[in-house]
């Protein structure tokens, strides 16, 4: 079996706290250990479920986050800026199973911890055919657009209702269960590793009751932000046409645009947000 695991940082174990997601913020290096732990965790379920190899993919801000001194030696990692495909970096086709770790339920979404979609405040909501869309929708379609199915969801509870509900009876490991945006009820690392590492060789112990999450071209994605600057910032990029004042539509046929439209969007996005000040 060759795995892929995708690994944001929002819904890791023991996490609630924004500055512990970014570089400098207070208990940002502890964070990075325990997103670590989590795909250590994931990794090592993989193994005992006789992987052949697991490609891990740091899917959070920078990019720049996960510890490759302390990931499991049987793993290769994904690392830093500059990945066109973002948070499905490294999914290609003929990859036996998806595993997304340290996810978080989308924009809006009550007792979701962290909850957003792609950017923390910015977008306001993601729409993919019509339909909204989080994040594990978006990574999900990339890979069932190459044939490969999502077996396992880690992270809060509200991204594990919210990945039932649309890839159906995918395994998934709450670590956390979220009070409000920003406080949880929180397992203690080692009883959440166990659950992931248990799950995950669950998942891909019953790979054939997995299908991949097909989303049937053509594409449309739709983003409504938050500002109509940042809107109009976006709608400068060729194909991106404006909705309305604060909403972005795209067309495409091929998802590979989908994800590398997403890292135009956050550069973008992130310059417009950082220029207006309080109005941003």
């Amino acid at each position: 079996m060759k795995i892929y695991l995708s690994v944001d940082m929002e819904g890791v174990t023991g996490l609630t706290d924004p500055e512990e997601m970014h570089h400098g913020g207070r208990g940002y290096e502890r964070g990075c250990e325990l997103m670590t732990g989590d795909a250590n965790a994931v990794v090592q379920g993989a193994f005992d479920a006789g992987a052949e190899s697991v490609l891990v993919n740091d899917a959070h801000g920078s990019t720049k986050n996960l510890r490759i001194d302390l990931l499991d030696e049987r793993a290769t990692l994904i690392r830093g800026p500059g990945k066109p495909h973002r948070m499905g970096q490294g999914l290609v086709a003929g990859m036996d199973a998806a595993c997304l770790a340290g996810y978080h339920a989308r924009a809006g979404v009550a007792h979701g911890v962290l909850n957003h979609t792609w950017m923390g405040k910015e977008i306001q909501n993601v729409y993919l055919n019509g339909e909204i869309c989080g994040e594990t929708r978006l990574v999900a379609g990339f890979a069932g657009s190459m044939g490969v199915p999502v077996a396992l969801v880690a992270g809060d509870e509200a991204v594990c209702e919210e990945a039932r509900e649309l890839l159906g009876d995918v395994e998934t490991v709450a670590v956390k269960k979220g009070v409000d945006r920003f406080s949880a009820e929180l397992l203690p690392p080692a009883v959440a590793w166990r659950r992931i590492r248990e799950g995950t060789a669950r998942a891909l112990g019953r790979l054939a009751d997995f299908r991949p999450y097909v989303v049937e071209p053509p594409y449309t994605l739709g983003v409504e932000w938050n500002s109509t600057a940042i809107a109009a910032a976006c709608a400068i990029i060729p194909g991106v046409r404006l909705a309305d004042p604060r909403h972005t539509e795209f067309d495409t046929g091929d998802y590979h645009e989908i994800m590398a439209l997403f890292g135009l969007f956050s550069m973008i996005g992130g310059q417009v947000a950082c220029g207006s000040g309080r109005y941003g």
